[in-house]
């Protein structure tokens, strides 16, 4: 059986004022039920194919459809498929929650039941609150709310989580985890790799406009990043042993940044005896050691050059 796609598009293209390209041939294919993230450093044109996406810019060339629709010919049935919740949602402060459900319920033909969105996104408590006096955990979840109550199939999330406390941030996964559950799609951009590790079923980094990188959490760590990361620094480094590091016994790759060395590596057990001896061999002193798993983070910084906060 062939399984129509929920989300694709091929070659998109962006262009700004005939010069600077946003997007630069970018194509994606997101599967039926799939929690799908897009990541990449600011500029990377995360925003623009996503706007392109929700039919909300036009893109300079290239094809996009929602569950084999496009936005030429449907757009009034594919806006009922979709719920999205940005980064920053401005809501009227004089407006309770229910009268905010209430208002984005009243925008589409088969909305869900207020009540039962409210009680979803445990705000069956602040109902009647005005929205000028949430918390900003709960000013969250409503905008969370407002994209839920339109019943969608495709769930678009921008960075649902940030500047939230750790409590908060763990109540919204659990909601898309659930919208997820009960058969929805989800695209979602992120700072948090953690977050991206724990939700998304797939991902694809984008830099400078294009797919860099795609797959699994676990797949791109497992190509991309190694298993472990071996940190260390020693004293009076000069920088000029990355070659010397590079050529210890499962070592993938080496990276330095402000004297610290990373090493990501296959064989942790391997690696570690050979580079103790390497630095007595060289007459140096050992001033920092640690290992861990390789992570999401990893990969992204191997990538990019960059953490992905960074601006």
């Amino acid at each position: 059986m062939i399984v129509t796609a929920a989300i694709q598009c091929r070659d998109l293209r962006k262009t700004y004022d005939g010069k600077v390209e946003a997007v630069r041939g970018l194509s994606l294919e997101i599967q039926p039920g799939e929690c799908f993230g897009l990541l990449g450093p600011n500029g990377a044109g995360k925003t623009t194919t996503i706007e392109i996406l929700e039919g909300l810019l036009q893109p300079t060339s290239g094809e996009v459809s929602i569950f084999g629709y496009n936005w030429r010919e449907n757009e009034r049935q594919m806006r009922e498929w979709l719920g999205i919740s940005l980064q920053e949602t401005r809501l009227s402060e004089k407006l309770t929650v229910r009268e905010t459900i209430h208002l984005f319920a009243s925008f589409y033909r088969e909305p869900r039941s207020s009540d039962e969105v409210l009680e979803e996104l445990q705000l069956t408590e602040k109902a009647d609150s005005w929205v000028g006096k949430l918390s900003g955990g709960q000013r969250q979840r409503l905008a969370v709310a407002t994209a839920l109550v339109c019943n969608p199939k495709i769930l678009f999330l921008d960075e649902p989580t940030t500047g939230l406390d750790p409590q908060s941030r763990r109540q919204l996964w659990d909601i898309i985890r659930g919208f997820q559950r009960n058969g929805g799609t989800i695209l979602l951009t992120t700072h948090y790799m953690d977050e991206a590790e724990k939700l998304c079923d797939r991902l694809a980094i984008v830099d400078h406009g294009q797919i860099i990188a795609e797959g699994s959490p676990s797949d791109l760590i497992e190509r991309l990043g190694g298993h472990h990361v071996v940190e260390f620094a020693v004293g009076g480094s000069d920088g000029a042993e990355l070659q010397a590091w590079q050529a210890l016994p499962g070592v993938e790759s080496v990276r330095e940044s402000d004297g610290l060395f990373s090493l990501h590596v296959k064989e942790a057990h391997l690696t570690i005896p050979a580079l103790l001896d390497a630095i007595r061999k060289q007459g140096k002193a050992l001033q920092h050691l640690t290992t861990r798993q390789a992570s999401l983070e990893d990969v992204f910084v191997r990538l990019t050059g960059r953490h992905l906060r960074e601006e």
